[in-house]
C-alpha cells in the first residue's frame, strides 16, 4: 500500500506547482524549464550540500525564494536604487503571502508559517543561523548560474561593487563554498579583482 505524502511534500508540491506556469524559461543542459521552477531546483540543490539537516521551515523557505516572483515585474517600479529597494521589498511580502496560503492549504501550524514569512523577509541576516543559510544559498546559486549573465549587461565597476556587497552578505562559511564554484574564466577574474582589497 502506498503511504500518504506528508504535508511538507504536498507543501513542495504545490511550490512547484505555482512556479510551473512561470511563462518565462531558461534552458538548462538542453532542456527548458520555467524560470523561477529552475532556480528553486537550483536553491534546494544548494541547500543541501550545504546544510543537509536543515529544518523544514528552512527547506520551504529556499523553495519558496522566488516563487510567482514574475507577477511583480521590475519594471512595475522606478529605476535606480530606491526604486530597486521598494520592488524587493515588495516581492520579500510577497513570496511569503505566496508561501503562507500554501502552508496553510497543507495544515502546516501559524508558528511553522510565520517562520518562513519571516525568513523570506530575510529578517535576522548576520543574527538568525537560518536567515544567513538562506542568503548563503541565494548568494550562491547567483553566483554559479546567473553572474556571468547579468555580468555581460553592465559595466566592470558596478559588476565589481555588486560582487562585494554580495560578498559582504555572506557567511564564512558561504564564502567558502563560493570559492570553490568552477566558474567561466571571465567571471573568475571578475570574482577575484572584487576580491582584491580596494587601495
Amino acid at each position: 500500500m502506498n503511504e500518504q505524502p506528508t504535508r511538507f511534500e504536498d507543501a513542495l508540491r504545490l511550490i512547484d506547482e505555482a512556479n510551473l506556469v512561470d511563462p518565462n524559461t531558461e534552458s538548462f543542459e538542453g532542456e527548458e524549464y520555467p524560470k523561477e521552477l529552475l532556480y528553486s531546483m537550483r536553491m534546494t540543490r544548494w541547500l543541501e550540500a550545504i546544510e543537509p539537516q536543515a529544518s523544514e521551515a528552512l527547506r520551504l523557505a529556499v523553495r519558496s525564494q522566488h516563487i510567482r516572483r514574475w507577477e511583480i515585474p521590475r519594471s512595475e517600479y522606478p529605476l535606480g536604487r530606491k526604486g530597486y529597494h521598494q520592488w524587493r521589498i515588495r516581492l520579500y511580502d510577497y513570496h511569503g503571502e505566496k508561501a503562507a496560503e500554501i502552508l496553510e492549504k497543507v495544515g502546516y501550524d501559524e508558528q511553522t508559517i510565520a517562520r518562513v514569512r519571516m525568513l523570506l523577509k530575510k529578517q535576522g541576516l548576520k543574527t538568525d543561523t537560518e536567515t544567513q543559510t538562506l542568503e548563503d544559498v541565494a548568494c550562491l546559486v547567483f553566483l554559479e548560474s546567473y553572474f556571468w549573465d547579468f555580468s555581460r549587461l553592465h559595466d566592470e565597476e558596478k559588476i565589481i561593487g555588486i560582487l562585494r556587497k554580495t560578498w559582504a552578505k555572506m557567511s564564512v562559511r558561504g564564502q567558502e563554498a563560493a570559492r570553490e564554484l568552477s566558474l567561466n574564466a571571465g567571471a573568475q577574474d571578475l570574482l577575484n579583482k572584487a576580491l582584491t582589497p580596494e587601495k
